[in-house]
């Protein structure tokens, strides 16, 4: 009697190790649409109001999932964050390229617009880069081991460029001082894009909104007078 073929072993899967769940479900897939979610919950809730459970029903996967692929809501909120900001300063590099390869000298409103000009189109790219601003903003009141070192490795490269850049140009004011500007620049413009109620209060109504590019056009004008300022 011939003998039984043994049945081939089936490959196991590692804990939370997601099954494909049909033609052209990948990974990248899976991984972009918990961050998208988990995106939209940083920035309501912030990273001590977010929980796993919350971020997994709004993707519409596991708990397991989410910590196979990125590990502890820490991990979670970290990749969120470098995602987006990654692209934010990657673009702050580039305009300023652009802008230094057609004059080794450009004003102070060219490059103030050229630093803010990225965060502005994110802000207003859809529901997600709007999030993503919220959550910026967010992490100045999120633990340290959070917001120190995220900001310093995400944004210091190009945040220094930019000071150089200004530094050469306004060779009367010490670098030191112009790095506390910037520091000024980059609170001032997170508190605007995310707290435009205010506007209306302090007008008492007069205004109560200005338009992407119209308020933009104010904060170049109004930061790049900081900038030259007499110290």
């Amino acid at each position: 009697m011939a003998e039984a073929r043994s049945k081939p072993k089936s490959r196991i899967r590692g804990p939370g190790r997601p099954s494909r769940s049909g033609p052209g479900q990948h990974d990248s897939d899976l991984r972009n649409q918990v961050l998208d979610h988990a995106e939209l919950a940083f920035a309501e809730l912030g990273f001590e109001g977010a929980n796993l459970r919350d971020i997994a029903a709004r993707a519409g996967v596991s708990q397991a999932l989410i910590r196979y692929y990125f590990g502890s809501k820490g991990d979670l909120f970290e990749e969120c964050f470098r995602r987006r900001g990654s692209v934010l300063a990657g673009n702050r590099h580039v305009i300023l390229d652009r802008l230094l390869e057609f004059n080794d000298t450009p004003t102070v409103e060219d490059v103030v617009y050229a630093y803010l000009k990225p965060q502005w189109d994110m802000k207003y790219s859809g529901p997600n880069g709007a999030a993503f601003v919220a959550m910026q903003a967010r992490l100045h009141a999120e633990p340290e081991e959070h917001a120190l070192r995220l900001r310093r490795e995400v944004y210091d490269a190009s945040v220094k460029r930019y000071i150089a850049v200004l530094a050469k140009i306004l060779p009367d004011i010490p670098k030191d001082i112009i790095s506390v500007r910037m520091a000024f620049l980059v609170g001032t413009y997170l508190f605007m894009l995310n707290d435009l109620g205010r506007i209306g209060d302090l007008t008492e109504g007069h205004l109560t909104s200005f338009g992407k590019d119209e308020m933009l056009d104010h904060l170049v004008r109004f930061l790049a007078a900081g900038m030259r300022a007499p110290v």
